[in-house]
């Protein structure tokens, strides 16, 4: 009785184990994957999924994208995916741009192809931009013509991926950028603003034989004016700023020469007033001294009366002058 209670104690026991290992082993073996992947002719064996497990790498993410590569004929390996996944990239985008890339005769390789990825670029997007080219539009830009008319052109740019250059190349910004300059330089150059309006196309020709792609990720194909419109006379409205600066600076050296003569004026009348105080000064000294010249015989009647032409003489040639200075400062005053 108690042998046989024993021995089923330790059967159970025993069981238990097997199964905690059975799922401890499922846990670290994926068996599922490990027998989808066989059936579908990729050879991945169980230590090669241990090992991923032990790395800590998502064996899904490497077995299912490698399952997808096998069956649309790519020669690709567990290990490249696996080094690609370590470093940050992202698998299943990468193995698909190389499906995408196989299907419509595109050669690239599974390194530059993780490269791309790797720069952070979307390399399935690219490859789907190289089979059908992306139009980039511009916004309204904005150039002057020699006559001074701004033009105002919206373009439109057809360009496809250069899978060549993804790497280290500009992207659309410096396209965008490019046409930009191209419209402006073209417009700049026409005479007139009705050149530009009569031959729009002669914009596109212009700007598509400078190779603005050079450096870039893309190869423009063509450059199509989508809209032009007329902006605002810059000629015009230059000479206006100009006439109106000129006036201004008129103004300024009116006020100048003007603000010059009232100083004048008021240094000549304080001159005037300087010297009519003198006068003054003198002419209450005079009787004294003409009485005493008279008492001593130093002058006579005759001469007395000759003095007072003499001070109506000067006493008219200050009135004439005081007129003649009035009238200069009033013509001063006119000129500014």
């Amino acid at each position: 009785m108690y042998y046989i209670s024993y021995t089923g104690i330790g059967f159970m026991l025993i069981l238990f184990i097997v199964l905690i290992f059975f799922v401890v082993l499922i846990n670290i073996i994926p068996v599922g994957l490990w027998i989808s992947a066989i059936s579908a002719g990729v050879n991945v064996s169980i230590i090669s999924l241990i090992g991923m497990r032990l790395r800590r790498v998502n064996p899904n993410k490497i077995v299912k994208p490698l399952i997808k590569g096998t069956k649309a004929g790519l020669n690709i390996t567990s290990n490249q995916l696996e080094s690609h996944l370590l470093s940050g990239g992202k698998v299943d985008n990468v193995v698909d741009a190389l499906i995408a890339a196989h299907r419509a005769n595109l050669e690239l390789s599974f390194e530059r192809a993780a490269a791309i990825d790797l720069a952070g670029r979307n390399v399935f997007e690219a490859v789907k931009m190289s089979v059908t080219p992306k139009i980039i539009e511009t916004p309204w830009i904005s150039a002057v013509a020699i006559d001074g008319i701004e033009v105002k052109v919206i373009a439109r740019v057809t360009v496809r991926a250069n899978l060549a250059r993804l790497v280290g190349g500009a992207g659309e910004e410096t396209i965008i950028a490019r046409v930009g300059e191209g419209i402006v330089t073209t417009v700049g150059s026409s005479n007139t603003h009705k050149e530009v309006l009569e031959n729009p196309d002669r914009i596109s020709q212009v700007v598509l034989s400078k190779g603005l792609d050079s450096g870039t990720a893309f190869e423009i194909l063509s450059i199509d004016i989508a809209d032009i419109d007329i902006g605002r006379n810059i000629g015009a409205h230059l000479q206006i700023e100009q006439a109106e600066a000129d006036k201004q600076i008129a103004q300024a050296k009116a006020e100048e020469r003007r603000a010059l003569a009232i100083a004048k004026e008021q240094e000549m009348k304080a001159h005037v007033e300087e010297m009519r105080a003198k006068v003054v000064e003198a002419e209450a000294l005079l009787p004294t001294a003409l009485a005493e010249a008279l008492k001593n015989g130093n002058m006579g009647v005759i001469d007395y009366y000759e003095l007072e032409k003499t001070k109506a003489e000067i006493g008219f040639k200050e009135s004439l002058s005081k007129m003649n200075l009035e009238v200069g400062i009033k013509g001063s005053e006119k000129k500014s």
